[in-house]
């Protein structure tokens, strides 16, 4: 939890961001969280109700803390939606709690903010084309299950073949890649399925999930990209997001390198390169 408070302690320090550049979200209403998930699980989240089993599948144990926090989180995800559509793009300094499903959590998630933010795009009429990118190591099994059968949200996952989660649900488009991929290989992977996803779907929304466990330094991740890698694979996707006029919401994601610095210096580059390009 240390690198929410520190990522954006950096960016002011260095100067990349004012405190203007930063909003404080409420509270997700219960209404717009029903429209993903259903409502017997949201009750055991805010009644403390999850069994011990179903806790142990989430990785926390519940808490009245626990739930506003994610319900903020992902009113966060929502807020950020109305400002890229503003200025192009936006950034939450967490979210991508892409393991969790309509009726239960997983993997540290409770709520899915992705699919709860575009699941809002479309009721509001917002949106007519989603496209949701997701390049943390781990695939985005929570939210291939929730639009399996939703036309209106493409879901593409490129992750590790042999990472968690073991089962994996199936994505529009999935990537699996082999343990030690280089930046190289990497980044062409990225080039190619990105553009090629912005041709074919015609997307007018974009979600783009930039997790750094693909760090070479991660303790779980198994890949081999570097930092600089990390940051170009952001570039790539933000670049042509850009050049096709698509608004963008971007949310962290997972990182587990044994340094902190390590991770929050990559989080930091995703919001550095946001500053620079938009």
């Amino acid at each position: 939890m240390l690198k929410y408070e520190l990522i954006p302690a950096q960016l002011l320090h260095e100067g990349t961001v004012t405190n203007d550049n930063f909003f404080a979200p409420h509270t997700c209403p219960e209404e717009v969280v029903l429209w993903t998930h259903k409502k017997a699980y949201y009750d055991k989240l805010v009644q403390q109700t999850l069994s011990a089993s179903e806790q142990r599948r989430i990785g926390f144990p519940q808490s009245p803390q626990l739930t506003q926090r994610e319900l903020v989180i992902t009113q966060g995800t929502i807020d950020c939606c109305h400002f890229a559509m503003q200025h192009g793009i936006a950034l939450n300094v967490a979210g991508g709690t892409h393991h969790a499903f309509a009726d239960r959590g997983e993997g540290f998630c409770l709520l899915n903010d992705f699919a709860v933010a575009a699941n809002y795009l479309l009721q509001k009429n917002l949106a007519k084309k989603i496209l949701i990118i997701d390049l943390d190591v781990h695939q985005g099994n929570g939210t291939a299950k929730l639009f399996e059968h939703k036309d209106e949200v493409f879901t593409f996952s490129m992750h590790g073949a042999h990472n968690y989660p073991f089962h994996k649900e199936t994505s529009d488009l999935d990537v699996p890649l082999p343990e030690g991929m280089q930046d190289d290989a990497y980044l062409d992977l990225v080039s190619i399925h990105v553009k090629q996803l912005i041709e074919k779907v015609q997307p007018d929304f974009a979600f783009y999930l930039s997790g750094v466990d693909i760090l070479e330094t991660d303790k779980f991740g198994k890949l081999k990209v570097t930092v600089e890698g990390c940051k170009q694979r952001d570039a790539i996707v933000f670049n042509l997001l850009k050049q096709h006029n698509i608004p963008c919401t971007v949310a962290m994601g997972g990182g587990y390198s044994p340094d902190i610095r390590t991770i929050v210096e990559a989080h930091c580059n995703t919001f550095r390169l946001a500053a620079q390009l938009y």
